[in-house]
Order: structure tokens, then C-alpha cells, then sequence
């Protein structure tokens, strides 16, 4: 009877670590499905704000444009319709501010930065908001993607966050020199970039 006591005891003993021994590799090796899952979800943290762009100036130029932060990067991608044929300029400004018919409301460039106007990246100074120009098709339909690390979507660097800001379209080309707004004429659409 105390062999078969004994025996059964180390019968239990040794099914519980190889139970045990078997959990342990189980946890060591997920399947492919989990760990594609885990590193989705640790990239997949962008954040993301869409906009309608509305007309202006009695104009008939609208469109959509989507803002999406990853990495410390943010990716603009505009749909812009209703434009006449040619080159245009597109600028963040100073505030959300759409309401007036002319597009004023929303203030000037965004400068947070008090540089002088000019081209993206001139050595000479630029806005944040001077994002410059874009060609509109024959058919007055036009498509701009621009991605800066030098914007963000609600952070608390001033210097760098757009939400509250302005989207501006102008009826004509930003010449990149003249001060303050590169006199691109007329502002054919706004939009507030909003949370």
C-alpha cells in the first residue's frame, strides 16, 4: 500500500511538471496572429482630424482635407474641387475662425514662430502656416500632400500644434517673397482644423 502511495505521488509530481514545462513554451511562443496583433497595436496610435473645406469669396471651391499624426510626423492629404485651372496657394491660419464671407475671420498666416514669410524650409525664415502652392487641373480639381515633424495635433508645444487653427485656400499663387502673406489674392475656401 505505501508503494502504491509513493507511486502515485510521484505519478502526480511529474504530470504536473510536464504541464507546467509545456505552459512555459506556450508562453514563450505566441502565435504569429498575436504578435501581429501586439505590434498593431503599438503602431497604430496616430491620430487622425478630417475637415471640410467650405467656399469663400463667392467662390465654388470645396473639398476635404485629413491631418493624421504618427511618429511625430503629421501627413496633410487635401481633395480640393471647384478651383479655377492653375496654381493656388494653401495656408494654416491664425485661428478656426470661418464665419466671415471672405475668409478674413481666420486671421493671418499662423507664426507662431515670428519668422518673415517665405518658402517652406527657406533659409531666410518661413511661417509654420506656409505650406505654399498647388496646381489645379482643367477641371479645377486638385490634390496636395504635404507631411511635416514641425506640426502636431493637440500637443502642448505652441509653437507646433494646429488644432484651433485655420485652413485657408487662395485664388491665386503665393509669390514666397512678398510680406507678410506672399499676396495670393483672394481666400476661396476655409476650414477650422478642430478636435
Amino acid at each position: 500500500m505505501k508503494n502504491l502511495n509513493l507511486l502515485l505521488i510521484v505519478s502526480t509530481i511529474a504530470t504536473f511538471t510536464a504541464c507546467k514545462n509545456n505552459t512555459k513554451q506556450q508562453e514563450k511562443k505566441l502565435p504569429n496572429h498575436e504578435v501581429s496583433k501586439t505590434v498593431e497595436e503599438k503602431t497604430n496610435n496616430a491620430k487622425s482630424v478630417t475637415i471640410a473645406l467650405n467656399a469663400k469669396s463667392e467662390s465654388n471651391v470645396g473639398g476635404k482635407v485629413v491631418f493624421t499624426e504618427n511618429n511625430d510626423v503629421v501627413n496633410m492629404v487635401a481633395s480640393i474641387n471647384g478651383l479655377e485651372p492653375g496654381v493656388h496657394a494653401i495656408h494654416i491660419h491664425e485661428t478656426a475662425d470661418c464665419s466671415s464671407a471672405d475668409g478674413k475671420s481666420a486671421g493671418g498666416h499662423w507664426n507662431p514662430t515670428s519668422q518673415p514669410h517665405g518658402a517652406w524650409g527657406a533659409e531666410t525664415g518661413y511661417h509654420k502656416g506656409d505650406i505654399g502652392n498647388f496646381t489645379a487641373d482643367e477641371s479645377g480639381h486638385a490634390e496636395i500632400e504635404f507631411s511635416t515633424s514641425e506640426w502636431c495635433l493637440d500637443c502642448n508645444d505652441n509653437t507646433k500644434n494646429i488644432i484651433g487653427k485655420g485652413l485657408i485656400v487662395h485664388a491665386g499663387k503665393d509669390d514666397l517673397t512678398s510680406q507678410p502673406s506672399g499676396d495670393a489674392g483672394a481666400r476661396v475656401s476655409c476650414a477650422g482644423i478642430i478636435q
